[in-house]
């Protein structure tokens, strides 16, 4: 079997998802030997997001995320707050999922999030500790549907059959996972109410969009995404300088504290304009900022920046960028709402590419401390401001990358801490 006909194969397993997912991974690639987690689950990070550790890590001191990854959006199956029964349930399929895979890359890493509809079953509401709305829409420009699924569980490992087993396991399709029988599973307690949207799947790393671009929708027949790109777009992203710690994302009081907030986005690309209309220069402004290209500051996809892709050495004059150059940049728009007063980022971005439904697409997680932080991030990046500074620059046109990605959904989360990761109370 030649290399891109295994590579497909592994591709479709982990989107099919289920039995004949998890078979046909198995058997192109076997079983993955990854060790088991540890007997107490309590000995694991109480920070179900702090992967930061666990990850490898590029020459640079950058994360590298999970190459493969699957997002669960489960509703529960009762009206009603959940039961204590319920809750032991959950907190047992959860501690023997722990218990079945080591928390780092190899293995497993996951998170359990809620949404703010989950918290509305309780008479009581969220505590003030947490700031976390419904979802709505970011831009005057998009009309996103918006997920308000109770629970979503994210699984993350570079090994494709870690994320297949791991998932039938949960869902209580098998038995157990890694030589760990599951004391219990979800099932009864929440469900996937519709698996083709609530079952999403993606992945990130060099290489990987290149291989699965042929014959996707939104990417140019001739196949021009770098070998040497993680994203479809075709440059690095996640510089570790331009990124939250672990520590600032943190809820810092109440009974979440050490858990934090997530929003994810999910956004079609369609990028024949991106690399037929666009030169390199000019895709280097629209992606970072017109200085970026300007001083060269960019070789192929980036990762010569290091650890750092300088968008803050731009922000000083981005009007006057603008009016020369006719064009703002994506990560410039941004970072003017990223800092806080003491320069501190105020995201944590761990986004990832997907091929769903044969769609190029970016799911888009984000975590911070307080969700109007990511609002206000998402507002800079509109550039709505910046659009009369010259006319070349409109709402969508020569504005970052706002003409070739298009907001399909949107949902916010409370991630608590492991110790309440099972149906937890809003106080």
């Amino acid at each position: 079997m030649t290399g891109t006909t295994r590579r497909d194969v592994l591709k479709a397993a982990v989107a099919a998802g289920g039995a004949a997912g998890l078979s046909a991974c198995l058997d192109i690639a076997g079983e993955s030997d990854v060790p088991q987690g540890p007997d107490d689950p309590s000995t694991l990070p109480e920070r179900q997001y702090a992967w930061g550790e666990y990850v490898r890590h590029d020459d640079h001191g950058n994360e590298q995320l999970p190459r493969h990854q699957v997002l669960l959006y489960l509703t529960l199956a009762r009206d009603g707050t959940p039961t204590e029964s319920d809750r032991e349930q959950v907190a047992a399929a959860f501690d023997s999922l722990s218990r079945a895979y080591a928390w780092d890359h190899e293995g497993l890493l996951w998170s359990a999030a809620y949404s703010p509809a989950y918290f509305d079953r309780y008479d009581e509401p969220l505590h003030d500790a947490v700031e976390c709305p419904p979802p709505h829409a970011l831009s005057p420009f998009e009309q996103p549907a918006f997920d308000e699924q109770h629970l979503l569980v994210h699984l993350a490992s570079d090994n494709p059959d870690v994320v297949l087993r791991a998932e039938q396991a949960l869902l209580g399709e098998e038995d157990g996972a890694n030589g760990v029988s599951f004391a219990a599973s979800l099932d009864g307690v929440a469900a996937l109410a519709d698996e083709s949207v609530d079952r999403r799947t993606g992945f990130v790393g060099a290489g990987m969009p290149a291989e699965r671009q042929a014959g996707l929708e939104g990417v140019p027949d001739d196949g021009p995404v770098p070998e040497a790109s993680p994203l479809f777009m075709g440059f690095a992203a996640g510089f570790a300088q331009n990124q939250a710690t672990e520590d600032y994302v943190a809820i810092e009081s109440g009974p979440f504290a050490e858990g934090t907030t997530k929003h994810v986005a999910n956004l079609r690309q369609r990028l024949a304009d991106w690399y037929g209309e666009q030169s390199f220069e000019e895709r280097v402004m629209e992606m970072f900022s017109p200085k970026h290209a300007e001083e060269g500051w960019v070789d192929g996809v980036g990762t010569n920046l290091g650890d750092d892709s300088r968008v803050d050495e731009t922000l000083a004059d981005v009007e006057a960028q603008a009016r020369e150059h006719g064009r703002i940049g994506h990560a410039q728009k941004a970072a003017r709402a990223n800092r806080d007063e003491d320069g501190n980022v105020r995201l944590l971005r761990r986004h990832f590419e997907s091929t769903d439904d044969g769609v190029a697409s970016l799911h888009f997680p984000s975590l911070q401390q307080r969700m109007s932080e990511f609002d206000a991030v998402r507002t800079a990046m509109n550039g709505t401001d910046l659009t009369g500074v010259t006319p070349a620059v409109r709402q969508r046109v020569n504005n970052g990358i706002l003409e070739y990605v298009f907001v399909v959904r949107r949902g916010n989360w409370v991630v608590p801490p492991r110790s309440k990761q099972a149906l937890p109370r809003p106080q």
